[in-house]
């Protein structure tokens, strides 16, 4: 393999690197792309890979910057990046070649980040395990029985099995912090509209959704936050701006902070041991670290915020399917063309009324008001990623025909991570512990509407008390 040593570095490494001239982006380039060559089939992570295209943008010279040159991945779905496809996970994207880049590809692009191809995915993202029947499914690097997550399961899969330092990734429900859970990765979700979803669309997920990555360190995440985020031209609303550079927060003091501490399922089912333990035993160290931690949790009407996210996503996967449809001169789906889930979902939608669709919103806003208050009290709200630890392949299966089934299954396990999707406010997966598998197992710590720098506070804080870089599976 050319550069061995690219794997032990992260972004920020590999780039100080190659503006030391110590080695050139092209020799990382290559070094990334030898190892999906080498180890994708494996994994199954990556979907698609932008060779040609890679090299011309370092043969057309990259601007200067903390990032320049280091090799990443998009994720397939939505993000644009021009004369290449995205898939978005299904069949009835094949053929579709992008004619302009989306604003965030432009961002990456202007801080010399070298795009090399895209991450496998769920169809449209819904699934929290990557299983597309288009491209098969990703394998977790630590045992490939079981699921890298999703839907950014590409992404973390391909991190974890050390193809690229860092990787785009998306979140509509959990969907960065549940594959950064299962792969040993850190992973952030933004505050809604901290980075921006343009030109083709305001929001994603009616505002659900957003985008940023997953990362082997906390302060690439934040170099990359930087480098992403603010406001772009049009945008409908934008997130509060940040008070200096999110690098500048990593290995900051977070001071004395109040965490709220929730291990219990808020519908009342069972949290397994080990994630319910990881939670418990990063409040010990919270608390050996000065913070102070209580049980409490912000109340929801969990049956409403259910109704309320099934309802958002169904209305926008009837309008995504009905604009490609459009396009393709068409007025229905036909056989293969998408998962069996995916056209259930999609006929809701189509059922839905525009009451229906309003009244999900002011759920949403609902529960943000609900959240908004709760960090009047704490700081921040730590608890378990998932219910569970990664579950083997095939547990989530979006080929079945039953919608209520999939749907109470799907959110009994994602549990966590969908409260602050509805609120707004950033959330963090953050490594903690392995099972006896060796399947790793994160926690995850949110805050409150535009307060991502004490989460970069306090993960820096968890990462130097407890580092996972050396933590890496045996390939």
């Amino acid at each position: 393999m050319p550069f061995q040593e690219y794997e032990s570095y992260d972004m920020l490494g590999l780039a100080q690197l190659i503006q030391s001239r110590a080695v050139s982006a092209g020799e990382v380039l290559s070094a990334a792309l030898d190892r999906i060559a080498q180890r994708n089939p494996r994994f199954n992570a990556v979907t698609f890979t932008f060779e040609d295209l890679a090299r011309r943008q370092i043969a057309g010279g990259l601007p200067a910057g903390p990032l320049s040159g280091v090799p990443y991945l998009m994720k397939d779905l939505y993000q644009l990046y021009a004369g290449a496809p995205v898939s978005n996970g299904s069949r009835l994207f094949d053929g579709f070649i992008a004619d302009h880049d989306s604003t965030l590809v432009e961002r990456l692009k202007a801080a010399g980040i070298v795009i090399v191809g895209r991450s496998n995915t769920p169809e449209f993202g819904l699934n929290c395990t990557t299983e597309p029947a288009r491209f098969g499914p990703t394998r977790n690097p630590w045992k490939s029985s079981h699921s890298a997550g999703g839907s950014s399961g590409g992404a973390s899969a391909a991190v974890a099995a050390g193809m690229v330092p860092a990787a785009h990734a998306t979140d509509g429900g959990g969907s960065i912090r549940i594959p950064a859970s299962h792969c040993g990765l850190f992973g952030l979700k933004p505050t809604r509209g901290r980075n921006p979803a343009g030109p083709d669309v305001g929001e994603g997920w009616s505002g659900l959704a957003g985008g940023h990555a997953v990362t082997w360190s906390v302060r690439d995440s934040a170099a990359l936050l930087d480098a992403t985020s603010g406001p772009a031209s049009g945008d409908p609303y934008w997130a509060p701006p940040r008070k200096r550079p999110f690098i500048e927060e990593v290995g900051a003091d977070p001071g004395r902070l109040r965490i709220a501490l929730n291990v219990e399922h808020p519908s009342g089912r069972k949290v397994s041991a080990e994630t319910r333990g990881a939670a418990e035993a990063a409040a010990k160290l919270l608390e050996g670290l000065g913070h102070s931690v209580e049980h409490a949790a912000p109340t929801l009407d969990i049956e409403g915020a259910l109704s309320a996210i099934r309802t958002i996503i169904a209305a926008n996967l009837a309008a995504g399917i009905g604009y490609r449809l459009a396009v393709l001169g068409r007025k229905k789906l036909g056989a293969g063309d998408v998962e069996n889930i995916t056209a259930l979902w999609a006929e809701e939608g189509k059922r839905l009324a525009a009451a229906d669709y309003a009244a999900a919103i002011t759920t949403v806003h609902g529960i943000g008001r609900r959240f908004g208050a709760f960090f009047q009290r704490y700081d921040v709200l730590l608890s378990p990623v998932v219910a569970g630890p990664p579950v083997p392949l095939g547990t989530f299966d979006m080929m079945g025909k039953d919608l209520d089934a999939y749907f109470g299954k799907l959110f009994d396990y994602v549990c966590f991570t969908g409260q602050f999707n509805f609120s707004g406010g950033p959330a963090a997966s953050v490594p903690f512990h392995w099972t006896a598998e060796g399947l790793p197992v994160g926690i995850q710590i949110g805050a409150d509407l535009g307060n991502e720098a004490v989460l970069f506070r306090l993960a820096s804080q968890i990462e130097a008390a407890r580092p996972w870089k050396d933590k890496r599976p045996a390939l």
